[in-house]
């Protein structure tokens, strides 16, 4: 391995430690370190070819639900690119995580999976999203996982029986904003990680953010993915008209009418935002 590898695969392991070091809960009162254990395995699709150029995820348990296929878009806590034979290496701190991953060749870089995406959910023996377990200092190899297969969008569950909160995203103008997500934040400040993703909004701004079991949560609008602070030039909003308003909703329930407003960040002004 060339100097520059060491240095970026050094980079990467930083960045990793780091990142879920926020995801996961805070350290015992009293210590001073972390405790990591270390996440490795090869992930192939249901042909047996590396899902090179993919993205492997993980899920803290601690965090939220277990991932889904079909019910709704988990935000991952941590993701990391594959190598070229689908393999992956990764520091986490105590705790028990999900695995997921996607190759996207759909075209759409971020979100959640597109029809013909690789897409992969670690499962246990019944079909059911299998967690592994990281214990401090530990080393667990998960071998050969061969499951990734193209996504199907109709297997996509936004009829009966899911929980959803829908509504339109629009401009400072009143009209439609096209390809923002809608994320759903479990407090009011909505900064790191969101729990959960809409599908992009489409030409008349809809959306259907959908959610586990129900809860209470402050809904955010932004043009780029995930969390993290804002950049100059993408919309940003968030339902409530001066500050957020909390958004509760019961397990199988599906809300619709909730509108949120969006401006383009600037990065000048007190609130950042174009008056």
């Amino acid at each position: 391995m060339g100097n520059l590898q060491k240095l970026v695969s050094a980079v990467l392991m930083a960045l990793c430690v780091a990142f879920a070091a926020r995801a996961a809960d805070p350290p015992a009162v009293g210590t001073n370190t972390l405790k990591t254990g270390t996440l490795s395995g090869q992930i192939l699709t249901t042909g047996g070819t590396p899902l090179a150029g993919g993205m492997v995820h993980f899920f803290n348990d601690a965090a939220g639900p277990p991932p889904s296929q079909d019910k709704y878009w988990r935000v991952p806590d941590f993701m990391q690119a594959l190598d070229s034979d689908g393999r992956f290496t990764v520091v986490l701190p105590e705790g028990n995580y999900y695995l997921g991953a996607i190759k996207r060749v759909s075209g759409k870089t971020v979100g959640p999976p597109r029809e013909g995406d690789y897409f992969y959910i670690s499962a246990d023996g019944k079909g059911l999203p299998k967690a592994y377990s990281i214990k401090g200092t530990a080393q667990v190899d998960l071998g050969r996982m061969a499951k990734a297969f193209p996504f199907k969008s109709s297997t996509v569950n936004y009829g009966n029986g899911i929980t959803a909160i829908g509504g339109t995203v629009l401009d400072m103008e009143g009209k439609p904003v096209e390809n923002a997500f809608v994320f759903a934040f479990v407090s009011a400040a909505a900064v790191g990680r969101p729990l959960f993703a809409s599908d992009p909004t489409g030409r008349d701004g809809k959306f259907i953010l959908r959610v586990s079991d129900g809860g209470t949560y402050f809904l955010r609008a932004r043009s780029v993915y995930g969390g993290g602070p804002p950049v100059a030039g993408e919309i940003i909003g968030e339902y409530g008209e001066k500050e957020p308003v909390a958004v509760t909703v019961n397990k199988g329930d599906r809300l619709s009418g909730f509108v949120i407003k969006v401006r383009k960040f600037t990065g000048r002004g007190p609130q950042g935002v174009d008056k």
